[in-house]
């Protein structure tokens, strides 16, 4: 799996006035939880550029000071007039504690619904799973071929026994849809009988 080196600066300073002077200086800030407590840091904006302006899943190799940090993004503040990042929160991975991440879906396969004339609507682009972080993965791979006309995939549907999906199971992921060229072919057809 990808993973992306961070190489931040421990806090000393808490607070706002703190706070707005070091992201004043091009900086953002940053928290690790984990099982020893929270971890304060700062590092450059660009140190978190690949890891939060990207749809792939990845892991953080945070480094701060001497010590290092195996994490996965949980969350980030942007400000609201610029945009720039202010804040990422990171859950540090502990390998007998399972974590709850948000995986990118990958649909593979042409399904006999487009075949037939249909149009491909992805519903939903990421599932919200429960495991441990020996099974995360950067995407989970879906086979749609079978997807036929009219046809959806809900995540009930999904079937990997090492993760638990927090979604609703009767959520849908994919459907085929009707083009209206092919309900007008079909509407046409019956006139003609």
């Amino acid at each position: 799996m990808k993973s992306v080196a961070i190489k931040g600066q421990l806090r000393e300073k808490t607070g706002k006035g703190a706070a707005r002077t070091l992201r004043s200086e091009g900086n953002a800030l940053g928290v690790i939880y984990g099982s020893n407590g929270e971890a304060h840091f700062y590092a450059p904006l660009l140190a978190f550029r690949d890891i939060v302006y990207t749809a792939d899943f990845k892991l953080a190799n945070i480094t701060i000071g001497d010590k290092s940090y195996n994490c996965i993004l949980k969350d980030v503040q942007f400000d609201p007039i610029s945009d720039k990042l202010i804040h990422a929160d990171f859950l540090e991975l502990n390998d007998d504690r399972r974590v709850i991440a948000e995986l990118p879906l990958k649909l593979v396969g042409q399904a006999a619904g487009v075949k037939a004339g249909g149009r491909l609507e992805q519903k939903l682009k990421t599932l919200r799973v429960r495991t441990y972080p020996k099974h995360l993965q950067e995407a989970i791979e879906l086979d749609i071929t079978a997807l036929e006309l009219n046809g959806n995939m809900r995540v009930e549907d999904v079937k990997n026994e090492n993760y638990e999906f927090m979604n609703p199971a009767r959520q849908p992921i994919a459907s085929i849809v009707m083009t209206r060229a092919l309900r007008q072919a079909e509407s046409e057809a019956a006139k003609g009988k």
